[in-house]
């Protein structure tokens, strides 16, 4: 008896060991990735203007990090309030921890280099060395052309300044752990050719992360077969939210759409009625931010329309939105 209980002690204090060793070695070798480059970013008017665009309309880098004004529909930004940070994702989304957008305004980021912000945006790695969880999409943001990110940059640093003190976002274990492996290095990526709609369609529809919330995930993994096809869930205050099917599929999707239709439903939300709008007249709620995507131009549209006709079409309907009976 005593013999069997040392040999299980000693499987029980090897596995042990293992598992020391194992996260020992995540910290040790990751993340694997170069240190901050020495880029200055020059801030010219072209840059600014292309940064504000894409921050606004297309990445939509202020939709997380600025509050939304969930009372009314989508959720518009409230005035005053961008880059400050702030925003709460929780468990209830299914993440392995609490998350809190950082404040991008120049009070939190103005010591960071450029290589730094560089290095956030694209490899997720803090100066400190920290990963941010993917839900910051910087793996999306990696395959950014390098004049598209240095407009990025060029842009947050003109935000006005917010000293917003973010609550620190906690990761549980094994995530914490796990997510150190996600950072790669930034490669050289030229501008997108706008001459072949697809391959411009592709680079926008990464760029603005359209699979991230189209497509179902369980515990933060997408189901692979499912992708664009709708139905991640969101549980917040108003109600059970779900993203829409976006593939070709003619019964349950957007096939029957034509570019006219597609174009013209993000810029219904353009105005500044659209951003008043009251969800219970409407009969139901979103977090898809349609008054940023709104200000996207119809070359833009249309070249998304054209490459999410692409993908394979899947038959999936979605309850977009159960309210809540609190």
């Amino acid at each position: 008896m005593k013999k069997a209980l040392f040999i299980l002690g000693a499987i029980a204090g090897f596995v042990v060991l293992v598992i020391v060793l194992a996260v020992a070695f995540f910290y040790m070798h990751f993340p694997d990735v170069d240190k901050p480059s020495s880029l200055v970013v020059e801030r010219t008017p072209e840059r600014i203007a292309r940064g504000n665009y894409l921050a606004h309309h297309v990445t939509v880098c202020l939709d997380c990090h600025s509050k939304r004004d969930y009372a009314h529909f989508s959720g518009p930004i409230e005035p005053g309030t961008e880059g400050m940070g702030g925003e709460r994702f929780g468990p209830e989304m299914g993440l392995p921890g609490t998350l809190y957008a950082a404040n991008i305004t120049p009070a939190a980021i103005g010591s960071l280099t450029d290589g730094e912000l560089l290095r956030v945006i694209a490899s997720g790695v803090r100066p400190n060395g920290s990963v941010l969880f993917p839900l910051m999409p910087y793996p999306h943001y990696n395959k950014i052309s390098d004049e598209d990110l240095f407009s990025i940059i060029a842009y947050v640093r003109t935000l006005p300044s917010h000293v917003n003190d973010v609550a620190v976002s906690t990761i549980t274990f094994p995530a914490s752990m796990f997510i150190r492996a996600v950072p790669s290095n930034r490669q050289f990526h030229a501008e997108p050719n706008r001459n072949n709609i697809l391959e411009y369609g592709e680079y926008l529809v990464n760029a603005a992360g359209c699979g991230d919330c189209h497509t179902r995930a369980i515990k933060g993994e997408p189901i692979k077969g499912m992708e664009f096809a709708g139905g991640f869930e969101f549980n917040t205050p108003m109600g059970l939210i779900r993203t829409a099917n976006i593939t070709p599929d003619e019964a349950t999707g957007i096939g029957l759409w034509s570019e006219e239709i597609f174009v013209q439903r993000f810029k219904d939300y353009s105005t500044e009625t659209a951003k008043k709008l009251d969800p219970s007249v409407i009969g139901y709620h979103t977090v898809m931010p349609w008054t940023m995507y709104a200000g996207m131009t119809e070359e833009d549209l249309k070249a998304i329309y054209a490459y999410i006709h692409t993908i394979p079409a899947v038959k999936n309907f979605v309850v977009k939105f159960e309210p809540s009976h609190h």
